[in-house]
């Protein structure tokens, strides 16, 4: 793996450090590809069928179908019951990965947990199942190439107190981050699934710690809901820093890392986790969004 390079942008008049491991893959992007690390490196005859689950239009159903294309493996993806919008017209990492080669599976809502815990167990021979969002231990290879790019570029631009930024959706990336980083490193998420308590209670069923800072919620946000603070920092980022952040992750996370690290000392290193690919259905909804103001 070619370490991701680091780009400097100024945002409302802070220096900021961007790593950019959207660059790392066209599609398997992101921290998606670190924590995919290990599978990427698999040799393909030790598995035929991948099974995986969660949100329709996942990231990381995305990234471990085009994994699974390069592999031929089979993957089958088990997620909730499709939305009438979207079964009339597949969109979004949905179209993509489905045209990857993904077998979709839908469960009713109510049955979904009960089928997950199921399907957790299986014991098919050369069949893997990968936790949604790739929260997983196998993650940690990958992390651990982030965490050693991380220490060098450090050394080598002659920093001495660094923070490091990045989103959270099962977490998973910044757990690692944490653990694998000197202590002179402190790592920052944003919690964007639940909240902080729902967090640490996954963190927990991965790594007794240490844990990453969780910037603090100054109100409740829906996971993957159109809010207009957040397309017009996405807008705005990218007319200052010509880089296409996702309008899911993102956003959040640059609103709480403003709001908590501008004047802290030392330089700030945001991490670039990927997920552009789904900007395109986000937009739909902020569309749709104004349209029903008129």
């Amino acid at each position: 793996m070619i370490p991701s390079r680091v780009d400097l942008v100024k945002f409302r008049d802070r220096k900021i450090y961007v790593k950019r491991d959207d660059l790392l893959h066209d599609c398997l992007s992101g921290n998606k590809y670190r924590k995919l690390y290990t599978l990427i490196q698999t040799p393909s005859e030790k598995y035929t069928k991948i099974i995986s689950y969660g949100g329709a239009q996942s990231n990381a159903m995305l990234s471990i179908a085009c994994l699974c294309k390069s592999k031929g493996w089979t993957f089958h993806y088990y997620t909730k019951n499709l939305p009438k919008v979207l079964k009339e017209g597949v969109e979004g990492n949905l179209e993509l990965a489905i045209a990857e080669g993904m077998i979709v599976h839908e469960i009713a809502h109510k049955d979904f947990d009960k089928e997950i815990m199921e399907l957790k167990d299986i014991q098919e021979e050369k069949t893997l199942v990968i936790s949604q969002g790739g929260a997983d231990q196998t993650a940690q290879e990958g992390v651990s190439l982030l965490a050693k790019e991380i220490k060098v570029w450090k050394k080598e631009q002659g920093v001495d107190k660094l923070s490091v930024v990045l989103p959270s959706g099962t977490g998973t990336t910044a757990l690692y981050l944490k653990s694998m980083l000197d202590e002179g490193i402190a790592v920052y998420t944003s919690v964007l699934v639940g909240d902080e308590v729902y967090q640490r209670q996954q963190w927990r069923k991965l790594s007794e710690g240490p844990y990453p800072e969780v910037f603090p919620s100054k109100k409740k946000m829906k996971f993957a809901k159109p809010y207009d603070e957040f397309l017009q920092i996405h807008e705005e980022l990218f007319a200052s820093t010509s880089i296409t952040f996702d309008l899911i992750y993102a956003p959040l996370t640059w609103i709480q890392m403003l709001e908590n690290l501008r004047d802290k000392d030392g330089e700030i290193l945001y991490i670039h986790t990927g997920g552009v690919s789904g900007n395109g259905t986000m937009l739909q909804r902020y569309k749709h969004k104004q349209a029903r103001r008129r």
